[in-house]
């Protein structure tokens, strides 16, 4: 087989993705507090931005000065000249760009700043009086540090405190003991009697009943410290909390041999044991605070208006005082100066990659604001009655709404929080599904079906709780056909159990 080289044209298409392109996709995901991130590091890295303070929006390099400043560079003409550096952006000539000059001596304003910050008075407060940072600090106690420090207080060998160290490390965060106990016993070299009592031990710590390796041995290491206790108790832990928990209570009043009260005082009394003694620790620094990026309210004229939510979120600007380095720095470029020309190169540079950023910021808060004001208009209703008035949309219908892509939509709507007059929402939220309405109507939103499921929930008799068949019949009379499987899969998502196990005979 020969092998030969031969030309071929082809023509077809291809998405070419720019770095520009790839950091306005990804500004247009990112929360405002990702976005304050972003761009307080373009401030550090980039010399060419900086904060617009209230007051010097005169001073700012507005778009014609960067344009005649530029002289021949058309490019960076085209993108300056098609937007706004900044919302209170002064429009100037470009005469007068020209002919700017920057007026502050910086050499002067530094040495001026040292000198006026080494005259300041110092403090008559000494440092020795001060409280320490260490006492202005506060931590949270591990459940693991409060066994080991409970378990410093016993008088024990080294092998023992090995044993009590290693089963104290091998706890979940319900407290509960995972892995062998005879394994730990052979590693601190005792016998797995001996183990078994430093188990016992630790189990009577304070919580209760950590380190059990069953609830129902938790439950009972708890009830045996309450002196104030029937024998019932005792047995209905022991033999029959799989009744206990069906809500069996004639099987269990059967077996105990006990009426229905004296069973319904010993289930009150097991419901105030704790069946995860170690939750009380579990570490909650990782909670995440909640800004919302949009606010809606309703203005005087019953219409409700939009505001983006920009506290703490940079003004910024192009410097005004780099115009005359660009100008100078081609002036060099233009007589043949070598540095001049890398000067140059680098302002353009960075000047294009300020000028991307800015403008990419101003198409985010736009989108995002197209799309809240999007969804106000199909959501009325649930911006006036709430939860239950929640109609279906899907990103298709926002997006053909705004005329955008509906992976647009999809990424506006990503990490995105809204506060409403009924809550605070993530964007998310108002894009559901519909279930069928049964006399043909209008579709119901899947989220306003699961708030009709809670409330329905919310309202029954204990005692006759609704099964999922009855539910299905409620909502039925309430125009809303659903099936029994669907609301089983919405009850399970609430968090609610099923029928038999919320029945309350007391």
């Amino acid at each position: 087989m020969a092998i030969e080289i031969k030309q071929q044209l082809k023509l077809g298409q291809q998405l070419v993705m720019t770095p520009q392109l790839q950091q306005a996709i990804k500004l247009l995901q990112l929360n405002r507090m990702e976005l304050v991130e972003v761009i307080n590091q373009e401030l550090v890295e980039n010399p060419m931005l900086e904060e617009s303070a209230e007051g010097n929006e005169n001073q700012e390099m507005s778009p014609d000065e960067v344009a005649a400043t530029e002289g021949s560079n058309s490019e960076n003409s085209e993108n300056v000249e098609s937007m706004s550096v900044s919302d209170n952006a002064v429009e100037a000539d470009m005469a007068d760009a020209k002919t700017a000059k920057d007026d502050v001596d910086w050499e002067s304003y530094i040495d001026d700043v040292n000198s006026n910050y080494s005259q300041m008075p110092t403090s008559r407060i000494s440092t020795d009086d001060l409280p320490s940072f260490e006492n202005m600090l506060t931590k949270s106690t591990s459940l693991e540090e409060h066994l080991l420090w409970q378990l410093s207080m016993l008088n024990l060998t080294d092998d023992e405190k090995k044993l009590g160290q290693t089963v104290i490390g091998n706890l979940n965060d319900d407290g509960y003991l995972i892995g062998s106990l005879e394994d730990m016993a052979k590693e601190a070299g005792l016998e797995f009697e001996d183990a078994e009592e430093i188990l016992k031990m630790i189990q009577k710590f304070d919580p209760v009943g950590v380190a059990s390796r069953t609830v129902q041995e938790c439950l009972m290491n708890q009830i045996e410290i309450i002196e104030d206790r029937s024998d019932i108790v005792l047995q209905i832990i022991r033999d029959h909390l799989s009744d206990l928990e069906k809500r069996n209570y004639q099987a269990i009043c059967k077996a105990v041999e006990a009426d229905m009260a004296e069973v319904v005082e010993a289930t009150m009394l097991i419901r105030e044991l704790e069946p995860k003694p170690g939750r009380l620790f579990i570490e909650t620094d990782n909670t995440q605070y909640i800004t919302p990026d949009i606010y809606v309210y309703k203005g005087k004229t019953g219409e409700y208006v939009i505001t983006m939510n920009e506290d703490g979120l940079p003004k910024l600007r192009v410097s005004s005082y780099y115009k005359n380095v660009l100008a100078n720095a081609a002036k060099e470029a233009k007589t043949g100066v070598a540095q001049g020309k890398v000067t140059k190169d680098y302002i353009e540079d960075k000047l294009k990659s300020a000028i991307w950023l800015i403008k990419s910021i101003h198409t985010r808060q736009k989108t995002i604001f197209k799309v809240s004001e999007s969804i106000v208009k199909h959501q009325k209703d649930f911006f006036e009655k709430g939860v239950s008035f929640l109609k279906p949309m899907i990103l298709k219908d926002v997006a053909n709404d705004i005329g955008m892509h509906e992976s647009t939509v999809s990424r506006v709507t990503t990490n995105k929080f809204m506060h409403t007059p009924v809550g605070i929402f993530e964007l998310k939220y108002f894009f559901n599904t519909g279930i069928s309405a049964s006399d043909g109507g209008n579709d119901v939103a899947s989220e306003a079906v699961k708030e009709k499921i809670k409330n329905l929930v919310t309202k029954e008799d204990g005692k006759r709780p609704l099964s999922d068949q009855r539910i299905v019949e409620l909502l039925k009379a309430d125009n809303i056909d659903i099936a029994r499987r669907t609301v089983a899969k919405y009850r399970d998502m609430l968090g609610i159990l099923s029928s038999s196990k919320r029945k309350k005979p007391f």
